[in-house]
């Protein structure tokens, strides 16, 4: 079996990458967020310079298109959380998930709890409200190198206690002719 090891996109130190994430998936409206997104049509909406952000869901399995830009490299979580120190500690005692890139398996790592400051808008579908929050983030997440120019198949899977998510994208990344 094929393994693609994570690797570790260069992020801001005064940043960490779920807060970064979380602010991203707070960022937008209920009606056009990425996570609550079912086609994959509004996943490039406020995607920071240095990294693509992919979402998961708020439950259940979707299927998700979504073009981007060659030479980023890919952030996204497999199951994710923020709340206390202590719903985060309980949240990874089960969580679990498992990524795919073109059938081949790829390694997660496991974020146990950072403190993080999440910024969003109003009516986002994560906080609900406008404004700066500070909370501990946790979750399995995997980041990638930029990929190739092409199709890619990448398959996201992700739980914690009873909670499972899912999402089977289609990635579309264009060369520089094609942005």
């Amino acid at each position: 079996m094929n393994v693609i090891p994570s690797s570790r996109p260069e992020v801001s130190a005064s940043e960490n990458i779920q807060g970064r994430w979380w602010t991203w998936a707070a960022s937008e409206g209920d009606r056009t967020n990425p996570v609550s997104d079912t086609t994959g049509k509004f996943c490039d909406r406020n995607q920071p310079p240095d990294v693509w952000f992919l979402a998961g869901t708020f439950g259940g399995t979707l299927q998700r298109t979504c073009r981007l830009p060659m030479g980023r490299p890919l952030v996204f979580p497999l199951v994710n959380l923020t709340s206390d120190e202590e719903q985060c500690a309980e949240f990874m005692t089960t969580a679990t998930g498992k990524a795919t890139l073109d059938g081949k398996v790829i390694t997660p790592e496991r974020m146990e709890g950072d403190i993080v400051t999440v910024t969003g808008v109003a009516g986002n579908p994560l906080t609900g409200e406008e404004g700066t929050t500070t909370s501990y983030a946790c979750g399995v997440w995997v980041r990638l190198p930029p990929l190739k120019p092409g199709r890619h198949e990448l398959t996201i899977r992700g739980s914690s206690g009873g909670f499972r998510t899912g999402v089977d994208y289609t990635l579309i990344v264009q060369s520089d002719q094609q942005a």
